[in-house]
């Protein structure tokens, strides 16, 4: 697992801002104002307009920010094949890669190919999508991503559906020993993080929450003092 990765595992709450929604024709002054916050993780979402149907961006974005901070990079992609994509992500340099079970015909095979690439793993599940779908890879990622809202677009309502796939994916870590992360992503903001929080949430993937606020730090100490 990456090092950087090390830096917030087994921390609640972490902030992760989507950087979907960041200036990104100022991404290194983005970037130097969310570690002003103390923002000290990123969330990246890939989409490849088949998957889902929207494009957002890929490897070139992931080495940039690379060039541009030690933070750990968490990349969720929401691609189809997305073996096909492990090796070009991880040489960018993410720290974290999450795909979708829904994109994967063989979720345990992909999962092993990211870990053994030197990185962490994470299964992600869309709303709709039940717990058992991704119970062949529980014992061997480092993530999972309980989506909130459809996945492919950002500004959606969150789904209350996920707070009791948050209580139960939480009480399966704790009676089976699994030390993965929990996080949630999609209509993370003051109104929702606490309920997650309380779910069993670890992690907290927050996009207008943090980028359409004034100012990045007060918005992310709002959302950490929810929680705590």
């Amino acid at each position: 697992m990456s090092f950087r990765l090390e830096n917030i595992r087994g921390q609640r709450p972490v902030i992760l801002p989507s950087l979907l929604l960041c200036d990104f024709g100022n991404l290194a002054a983005e970037v130097s104002r969310l570690q002003d916050a103390g923002i000290n993780a990123l969330h990246l979402d890939v989409m490849d307009g088949h998957f889902v149907p929207n494009l957002s961006y890929g490897m070139p974005i992931v080495e940039g920010l690379r060039n541009l901070t030690d933070m750990p990079l968490d990349v969720h992609l929401m691609i189809s094949n997305p073996t096909s994509y492990v090796q070009q992500f991880v040489d960018a340099g993410s720290d974290l890669l999450t795909v979708h079970v829904e994109a994967c015909e063989d979720p345990v095979s992909v999962i092993k190919q990211i870990n053994e690439s030197g990185i962490a793993s994470g299964i992600a599940l869309n709303p709709a999508t039940e717990i058992d779908a991704i119970d062949a890879v529980l014992a061997d990622v480092d993530v999972v991503l309980v989506m909130s809202v459809q996945a492919g677009f950002g500004g959606q309502s969150f789904q209350p559906v996920a707070l009791e796939k948050l209580r139960q994916l939480a009480a399966l870590r704790e009676a089976n020993g699994y030390s993965w992360s929990l996080e949630v992503d999609g209509g993370i903001n003051t109104s929702t993080v606490r309920d997650c929080f309380q779910a069993g949430a670890d992690w907290f993937v927050a996009g207008s929450a943090i980028f359409k606020q004034e100012c990045y730090q007060a918005a992310t100490r709002n959302l950490v003092e929810l929680c705590t």
